[in-house]
């Protein structure tokens, strides 16, 4: 697989084709995707809203009223993904991620599972207690599995459209986030583009690599 060119081809697509569904299988794979995705000392703050249904993405809608561009994208779409953060990263869930790490057998002793935990206890009380900024780090981390998201889908040959433009507050009324100690931070619609979908063919366009990238 030739991940540069996938990077190159891959593009962000404004108009989706109501008629074709994402099989069963990739969406499968598109779960493996998000769950799997890194984030800062495997703290995976977050949690995923898939919408497959008329009813689910009608949902979704009500967090678009001021944002009516980006409606179509999400009925027409196949599935759309809510990509959600925790509101707050406390003790019992540190010691929930520990337990899962010690059950999927990496931590082979009492030792380990403290430096471990300790070294999490510290990054998360940096964020929270020094740096004050806890929201947008886990922020960060989300939005590093949206990127493995879309990467991903253009490897299962399923186009995508990361969105921003909705309202936050309402789509965590309309699903509950906030009971759920979760705040929306970014959407993402995949489907298959359209005959008509403007952004198709046109070329990408990015700044030159000498403005972007130093080497030392």
């Amino acid at each position: 697989m030739d991940i540069a060119a996938l990077a190159q081809s891959r593009y962000t697509t404004k108009a989706f084709d109501a008629t074709k569904r994402i099989p069963a299988e990739q969406i499968e794979q598109i779960k493996t995707l998000l769950r799997f995705s890194p984030s800062s000392v495997n703290s995976q703050p977050w949690h995923f809203v898939i919408a497959g249904t008329d009813e689910g993405k009608q949902t979704l809608t009500k967090a678009t009223e001021n944002f009516a561009f980006n409606t179509p994208k999400i009925l027409n779409a196949s599935h759309v993904v809510v990509l959600c953060r925790r509101t707050d990263i406390d003790a019992q869930y540190l010691q929930q991620l520990t337990a899962q790490e010690e059950a999927d057998g990496r931590i082979p002793n009492e030792e380990v599972k403290q430096t471990i935990l300790g070294a999490r206890q510290f990054f998360v009380g940096l964020h929270t207690d020094t740096l004050k900024d806890a929201p947008d780090w886990m922020d960060k981390q989300v939005y590093l599995a949206l990127g493995t998201l879309l990467l991903g889908a253009a490897a299962l040959n399923i186009d995508a459209c990361p969105i921003e433009g909705f309202d936050a507050d309402t789509l965590d009324q309309v699903l509950g986030l906030k009971e759920k100690g979760l705040r929306a931070c970014v959407v993402a619609a995949l489907g298959y583009r359209a005959v008509d979908d403007f952004n198709a063919g046109l070329p990408k366009s990015r700044l030159p690599v000498e403005q972007v990238i130093s080497e030392i």
